[in-house]
């Protein structure tokens, strides 16, 4: 791979390279909560995190560029899985981050305007539903154990019972007037699991053609 083949914004960098992303990416999400997509700017970008105008031009080299790596490293730098010993347990754990997420001023805002920016931009889109990818698989393994311990039905599809803690808590950042609270985010936690023990996230089989 040649360095015209990568990507803007794909490469992990360390040392001195690092600091400069870390800056400049701290600066596009205070940017993103402040002012949502429309005002990111590269060059401004750059002066906000004291860095030279080329180099954020030429590390990311467009805007959505500049987000789907924000997002990329949104996914890396979020706390791993915490296991209780039990599904609820879990599943409350995984609700109650995504709560404390959401209602914090910068990342709920932020979060609103990634989510806005990519009902229009494939680019973001793409990178958003990687973000999801990422912090979905990591909460996963929550629900295969239940399974192993006989907690839920076998066949169970440990991704979407994550999906569906997550799910109404960003219902409620995108059309409530206040964010998620904690009663909202173990009542998430609930009824995702009652739904998983009643066996309504286990893989149903392609059914064939009749003949």
């Amino acid at each position: 791979m040649t360095a015209e083949d990568v990507e803007p914004g794909t490469v992990r960098p360390g040392g001195r390279t690092a600091r400069v992303r870390t800056a400049v990416l701290r600066a596009a999400g205070d940017t993103l909560a402040e002012q949502g997509l429309a005002g990111l700017d590269l060059a401004e970008i750059a002066r906000r995190a004291g860095v030279g105008r080329t180099t954020v031009y030429r590390r990311w080299g467009t805007v959505t560029g500049l987000v789907a790596d924000l997002l990329t490293d949104m996914a890396e730098q979020s706390l791993p899985r915490t296991e209780t010993g039990s599904l609820l347990g879990d599943l409350q754990a995984n609700a109650r981050l995504v709560r404390r997420t959401l209602a914090d001023a910068r990342q709920g805002a932020l979060f609103k305007a990634v989510i806005a920016a990519a009902t229009g931009e494939p680019r973001t889109a793409e990178a958003l539903r990687r973000f999801y990818e990422i912090r979905v698989a990591e909460w996963a393994p929550c629900v295969q154990q239940a399974v192993d311990r006989g907690e839920l039905p076998a066949d169970t599809d440990s991704h979407e019972v994550i999906r569906a803690v997550s799910a109404p808590l960003y219902y409620r950042l995108l059309t409530g007037g206040d964010p998620p609270d904690e009663t909202a985010a173990d009542r998430a936690a609930e009824a995702a699991a009652a739904a998983a023990r009643a066996g309504v996230f286990v893989r149903t089989r392609q059914r064939r053609p009749a003949r």
